[in-house]
């Protein structure tokens, strides 16, 4: 099967299609995964208002999971295992980095910032996981990674220039 651009149509298809294409954010015309990225702050807003830390992690846990599956899914009907439509594997990884990052809407602008710098850029091991890792767990794990390095440079950053 040759790589297709996802539709609506395909969007509605599959539960599947719904979830990896971040609830529709990942058919945005231009830089679906900065849109996907973005769907992950109402959700830990929401997470934040109504779910203790243990529900918060919880959630992201089970996210990761029915993620994995819905990418591979999707990947596999799109003909690409990590079309740029897929995009929860964005808002799974930067669920990740919210939930350290806090509430704080400068600190989550500077997180994001810093996220979508990491996933585009893919440093090593990123990129080397992004090629070997053709299916929903490899789709999932390199964000992973882009969460880890936006986490570690958020951290410095706070220690380095104080919580401001």
């Amino acid at each position: 099967m040759t790589a297709t651009a996802p539709t609506l149509r395909f969007l509605l298809r599959h539960p599947a299609h719904f979830i990896a294409l971040g609830f529709g954010s990942g058919l945005a015309p231009f830089a679906p995964g900065t849109f996907g990225t973005l769907v992950a702050i109402p959700i830990a807003a929401l997470l934040r208002a109504y779910a203790s830390d243990v529900g918060f992690v919880a959630a992201i846990v089970l996210l990761f999971a029915v993620g994995t599956w819905a990418a591979d899914v999707a990947g596999r009907d799109l003909g690409v295992p990590d079309h740029g439509g897929i995009v929860i594997d964005e808002i799974v990884a930067f669920l990740i980095v919210l939930y350290f990052v806090g509430g704080d809407p400068l600190h989550q602008a500077f997180a994001f910032l810093l996220f979508r710098v990491f996933d585009i850029a893919k440093p090593p091991p990123i990129r080397q996981v992004d090629a070997a890792l053709k299916n929903g767990i490899g789709v999932m794990v390199d964000d992973l990674l882009a969460a880890g390095y936006t986490l570690f440079v958020f951290a410095l950053v706070v220690r380095l220039v104080g919580n401001a």
